[in-house]
């Protein structure tokens, strides 16, 4: 007894001593970041059955077949963005990262071996090079096997997650190997090589973080934890709980917008999984009210017929379906089995071979979705939600439409100059538009993929937007930082059954000048449709060249005004801040009254927006593309409405969906505006706006100052006004 005892103790004590030999991170389970151990057992119960997801395992697993038949490729890095060893060291990632998943539900080791080749590879390039050939840009920090460091922390987010997945299939020697000679230098090059990144409450430091903070949990290093979380002195005054403290409003709206939300929302989401599942005890979704769950819905709620709201630096392509989204989507359903989560998973298609994708899955197979709930929300921006807010208002009549009204904060280095700003979507198509980036994200031939020359001299220039400009000059004269410590105020948000209503201002903007917008998404389910009121009023202590452009997407059919236009010779419309990319196609001046000007969009429908002028507005007809020697901008039309000379001015319209053309079965349905009526008041606090449309009289009314009760006469008739906002039906001939 007592022999077998020391045997015991002996094999035991030896088996202490190969641990303490090998690696901190053999001491923890693999996996261990998104994806446990008991994930993984679940997961590979699952792909025995039919269902979703065995098909998206069967799916990657036939994608990742045909490319690791391929020979591994590691090249020198050269290339931009774009160019061929930036792409193939952006595919390389995502298929270690494949691979790694089709490892440990097929067991099959031919998988974990070409990720641990891959990996080799890599461990035996990495510690030879410099930083990035292609660094150009002085205010990003390069990377090596990137030219700029996000790629690098973006690359280490998918790596170090394929080397949890096949660490078990890895002997000591090849750990020590890939630790020392590649995750562990790319680690420390990330934090400590780069503070000021690493340090940066900015998308940039949250992917570096979520990097750095995971290999930290694999490679048993709670130290880079610890400074993923708080900062490389561990102060709390970055890292990635200061990101979540301040890159956030309480209602989740990222202050970069909807585009740069989307993309930030993969660190944050990951690392915040990998926190959840090595350490519960920090409760990182419960952080800030739930800020992060609540980032994940504002995501959704920030797109239009499938497409984020182009606002900022954003490419308009970008919508639900993006990656970083799904896996959102995906770890928001797994955490709180919300049937509206599964309606966004089924039309984003695409099922992540994780636990919660499992959970995704299997109630999508028992058809438990029901549909998300779209609303009209005015989401506070700031990390206190007071920095202004961008405003969402929805209709449902006659077909779905949306306005977006940009009271909102400047969103740092990628904000655009355009307070008060708006958009306006109806049947599935932007109709009211706004640029969005002049960029071709990894389009080589295109400035290396990076942003465009014009993206600061147009796409960011407040001309380029639908607010007003002031003697041509852009909001905060350009100046990035004066916009980022001056935001608008939001002063009243409504919805009802009226419609919504939201108002916001800013005297910031332009010395000794302030300026004001109300805007309104107007039922009207007499007419089975919403009309957008927009009431713009200027107020300067001097007298200014007011302009308040209005971008728009369609072909012009008609104006109730002659139009001078340029027909044999075209000029830029100025010299700079973004007037000398705009050709002057045509310009007028209307009589006083109702201004209209009709566009036909592609989706069919016509829209007119119907101005209420005193004579003394010229309308400039715009169209981009002047002093672009390189084809960069899109040509896209606009209009100005322009008055020179003035201290005070109010911009008043209506804009007016309503028609139909179709080319296909050839016939056209009221083409013309119903709108025959505008006119404005004022008794106190309240704006009262009668519109005639359609053989109707129609009296809205705001009240601009407070939200209490009032009671006004209109024409001899007296109603009551409960609260902000009301529309009342003056005939019904």
């Amino acid at each position: 007894m007592k022999l077998f005892n020391f045997k015991f103790n002996t094999a035991a004590l030896l088996a202490v001593l190969l641990v303490s030999f090998l690696p901190h991170a053999a001491q923890a389970a693999h996996p261990n970041l998104v994806i446990t151990v008991e994930d993984v057992l679940k997961m590979r119960k699952a792909i025995e059955r039919q269902g979703r997801f065995a098909s998206a395992y069967q799916g990657l697993k036939a994608k990742v077949d045909k490319q690791i038949a391929l020979p591994i490729t590691v090249p020198v890095p050269k290339d931009g963005g774009g160019g061929y060893t930036h792409e193939r060291h952006k595919k390389n990632y995502q298929l270690m990262y494949d691979a790694g998943i089709i490892y440990q539900l097929s067991q099959n080791k031919k998988y974990a071996d070409y990720v641990r080749a891959m990996l080799l590879e890599y461990a035996t390039l990495y510690p030879t090079l410099d930083v990035h050939p292609k660094r150009k840009v002085k205010s990003q920090n390069p990377g090596k096997l990137f030219w700029q460091s996000l790629n690098e922390a973006v690359w280490l987010v998918y790596t170090i997650q394929a080397y949890d997945l096949i660490y078990d299939a890895l002997n000591a020697s090849q750990i020590k190997t890939i630790e020392q000679s590649l995750l562990k230098p790319a680690s420390l090059f990330l934090s400590e090589g780069q503070p000021s990144t690493f340090n940066k409450v900015h998308n940039h430091g949250t992917w570096a973080t979520a990097g750095v903070g995971m290999a930290g949990y694999v490679m048993d290093e709670p130290e880079w934890v610890e400074k993923a979380l708080y900062d490389l002195e561990k102060s709390g005054k970055g890292g990635f709980l200061k990101q979540l403290d301040e890159l956030f409003s309480p209602q989740g709206y990222y202050n970069e917008g909807p585009y740069y939300q989307r993309y930030a929302l993969m660190p944050f989401v990951t690392f915040g999984k990998a926190i959840q599942n090595n350490e519960p005890q920090r409760n990182i979704f419960e952080h800030r009210n739930g800020v992060l769950l609540k980032a994940i819905d504002t995501t959704i709620q920030l797109s239009y017929a499938g497409l984020f709201f182009p606002i900022n630096d954003a490419i308009k392509s970008k919508g639900i379906d993006t990656i970083e989204l799904v896996h959102g989507v995906t770890v928001a359903y797994g955490l709180t089995n919300d049937p509206g989560f599964l309606d966004i998973a089924g039309q984003q298609d695409q099922i992540i071979l994780s636990g919660d994708g499992l959970k995704v899955a299997q109630a999508l197979d028992k058809g438990l979705m029901q549909p998300y709930q779209f609303d009209s929300v005015a989401f506070g921006d700031g990390s206190d939600g007071k920095q202004g807010a961008l405003v969402v208002m929805r209709s449902q009549l006659g077909g779905e439409q949306t306005l977006l009204f940009k009271p909102a904060a400047q969103g740092l280095g990628h904000g655009h100059f355009d307070k008060l700003t708006w958009q306006y979507y109806d049947h599935g198509s932007e109709i009211v538009s706004d640029y969005g980036a002049a960029r071709f994200l990894n389009v080589e031939a295109k400035f290396g993929g990076r942003y465009l020359p014009e993206n600061k001299t147009y796409a960011k220039q407040t001309v380029a937007h639908n607010t007003v400009v002031v003697d041509e000059t852009s909001h905060f004269n350009g100046k990035v930082d004066i916009g980022n410590k001056n935001a608008p105020t939001l002063n009243f948000f409504e919805t009802n059954q009226y419609g919504t209503v939201a108002s916001g201002e800013i005297s910031t903007a332009y010395e000794g000048v302030n300026l004001e917008r109300t805007l309104a998404l107007v039922n009207l389910p007499e007419l089975e449709r919403s009309i957008a009121l927009d009431i713009f009023s200027v107020e300067a202590q001097k007298a200014h060249q007011l302009d308040l452009p209005l971008h728009y997407h369609g072909q012009i059919i008609d104006t109730n005004f002659t139009l001078q236009a340029n027909v044999e010779q075209l000029s830029a419309l100025g010299r700079k801040n973004g007037y000398q990319h705009l050709w002057l196609k045509g310009q007028a001046t209307p009589e006083e009254g109702l201004a209209k000007v009709s566009w036909l969009n592609d989706n069919g429908r016509f829209y007119t927006q119907t101005s209420l002028v005193k004579g003394d507005e010229s309308f400039l007809f715009t169209q981009i593309g002047a002093n672009d020697p390189n084809f960069n901008l899109r040509n896209e039309q606009g209009f100005i409405r322009r008055v020179v000379g003035q201290k005070q001015h109010r911009f008043i319209s209506i804009l007016e969906p309503h028609g139909e053309y179709n080319p296909s079965k050839e016939f056209t349905l009221d083409a013309t505006s119903k709108v025959t009526g505008l006119e404005y008041s004022q008794q106190g606090n309240l704006t009262l706006v009668k519109i005639d449309i359609a053989d109707r009289e129609y009296l809205v009314a705001v009240n601009q100052q407070d939200n209490s009760d009032a009671t006004f006469t209109y024409e001899n008739n007296t109603y009551s006004l409960r609260n902000r906002f009301a529309v009342y039906v003056l005939n019904n001939l």
